[in-house]
């Protein structure tokens, strides 16, 4: 029980919540996004409990899913992303590394018996992965924030995390030291290494608990001295991606998610083809896809949401690259694309 409660996080307090009342983006005792956003519709466009426990072997691979193991590249130049799975990737930009939204658990849950389970391991340990520069979360979601993985890397790696404004109170719950915590409002930055990294909007929401929007939710720009990468983190679709690109592309790269969609919450999460429009709108070169595959969070077909990418990259001629688990793509010659997923339909 101790660990269930420590899983659950902080609420921000001191200084720290201080910073949270003074964000223009904090109302009336909560973060909002800048257009009023529903997490689920009503009427006949919510699931129903049937819909959410039927179906299930549709809703995964037929087959294990490919990984690309061993121990991971590095690169002192050029950019390289490697896909762990989900929302997790590690970042190689002009010999720095960053890594995004890192879960290793086999759960992204406060609890080890209870809730998605992962759908393939992780295809290199944690201890296995090179020293990295900065660890960087979108929000606090239990997919997007592992309280066993933080406080691995913790004793593991020297990097800072960088997070949205709140969430440091979990880290710090958690035994981040203060100093290797860096909280940031949207279109705020920090210089890490040879990056600067900066919090971008995003149209989310945010909460382990029942309370919901007291941290912020993010997305993220990866900028070096030649080449930027954009993270979405978790996001329905909107007008703001075309002012990012305006402000901070064009991007080498974009990691785009795409999974766990639904008419039920069209507001907060894309649609595959909403990812591609919002590459286009970012002035993204590469396009790689996040956030499915790993863990069953919606009602769509496991391979559903790459489809549709793909397809919807080829209408509109979006260069696209779809990796295995553990394959590192070089951003400046991506491998053409196999569509290796649907031998696992």
């Amino acid at each position: 029980m101790p660990a269930i409660l420590a899983a659950l996080g902080a609420t921000p307090s001191g200084a720290r919540a201080e910073r949270v009342r003074q964000s223009p983006h904090f109302r009336d005792g909560s973060f909002r996004n800048s257009t009023p956003t529903r997490t689920m519709v009503g009427g006949e466009s919510r699931p129903s409990v049937r819909e959410f426990l039927t179906g299930g072997e549709r809703r995964r691979p037929s087959a294990p899913v490919p990984l690309v193991t061993g121990e991971p590249a590095t690169s002192a130049d050029g950019l390289h992303l490697t896909w762990y799975g989900h929302a997790t990737v590690l970042v190689e930009i002009e010999g720095a590394r960053v890594l995004l939204d890192p879960v290793w658990s086999d759960r992204c849950s406060p609890t080890p018996g209870i809730g998605p389970k992962r759908l393939h391991p992780m295809p290199v340990a944690l201890a296995d992965l090179p020293r990295v520069d900065a660890i960087v979360i979108s929000h606090d979601h239990y997919d997007h924030l592992d309280m066993p993985t933080v406080q691995a890397l913790t004793r593991s790696q020297q990097a800072p995390f960088l997070v949205p404004l709140g969430v440091g109170a979990h880290l710090e719950r958690w035994g981040v030291p203060d100093h290797r915590i860096i909280e940031l409002d949207w279109e705020e930055s920090a210089d890490v290494a040879s990056l600067t990294l900066t919090a971008t909007e995003a149209r989310h929401f945010s909460g382990r608990t029942l309370r919901r929007n007291g941290t912020l939710w993010s997305s993220w720009v990866i900028a070096g001295e030649q080449r930027r990468v954009f993270y979405t983190g978790d996001s329905g679709y909107f007008d703001g991606y075309a002012a990012i690109g305006e402000r901070h592309g064009p991007f080498d790269a974009t990691l785009m998610q795409i999974g766990a969609y639904d008419k039920g919450w069209p507001e907060i999460h894309m649609f595959p083809e909403e990812a591609v429009a919002a590459h286009l709108d970012l002035r993204g070169d590469l396009l790689i896809p996040v956030h499915w595959a790993t863990f069953n969070l919606a009602l769509h077909p496991w391979a559903e949401p790459v489809d549709r990418l793909w397809a919807e990259a080829k209408a509109r001629d979006v260069n696209l690259a779809v990796p295995r688990p553990g394959e590192r793509v070089d951003a400046a010659a991506p491998p053409a694309l196999d569509p290796w997923w649907q031998a696992l339909v």
